[in-house]
């Protein structure tokens, strides 16, 4: 039997320490997302809006024959509408086994960033952020907040009660609410 060298160790822990994300953005905030949970980047679509929804749905979007509903970053983060088209971005909850588009002012490129580097949220931090938002990475350009992709699906988004507020300012209208 081999025993690894330290140097041989240390490599193994980095590369399976590594964690690959796609960055977005809303505003002049970056976000980054687990690579293995985007399915596909759609690119700038226009969007149907659905009567009575939530804030933060931002519409129906047709993708390979099914209608995907679509979050808003910037709603779920309290922003401004954007002013010009926005990307949509295929996301997959393998826990409730829903496909979901997430709607962002632009993508960046693919991040390759040490787990280690990850920094726990604030304990400051409001409600719906803690919910959203998996901790931040220092980045030579700023902070990139890794988003939870599991708590961005609409169904959760819903369950939870922190972004019920719907478009005309009143109460989300749908069946399930508390």
């Amino acid at each position: 039997m081999r025993i690894a060298r330290r140097d041989e160790v240390d490599e193994i822990q980095e590369e399976n320490d590594a964690v690959s994300l796609c960055s977005l953005y809303a505003a002049s905030e970056t976000f980054g997302i687990d690579t293995r949970k985007i399915r596909e980047v759609l690119g700038e679509r226009d969007l149907q809006r659905v009567p009575m929804s939530p804030t933060f749905i931002a519409g129906v979007v047709p993708y390979r024959g099914e209608v995907l509903t679509t979050v808003n970053l910037r709603a779920l983060l309290g922003m401004e509408p954007h002013a010009g088209r926005c990307c949509v971005l295929v996301m997959e909850d393998d826990d409730a086994a829903e496909r979901f588009g997430l709607v962002v002012d632009a993508v960046g490129g693919v991040v390759t960033v040490s787990g280690r580097m990850l920094e726990a949220n604030p304990c400051t931090l409001e409600a719906r952020g803690k919910w959203l938002f998996g901790g931040a990475y220092k980045m030579e350009s700023g902070l990139m907040v890794r988003l939870d992709p599991q708590k961005l699906s609409p169904s959760r988004l819903s369950e939870t009660g922190l972004f019920r507020k719907s478009t005309n300012g009143g109460i989300d209208a749908s069946p399930d609410r508390r």
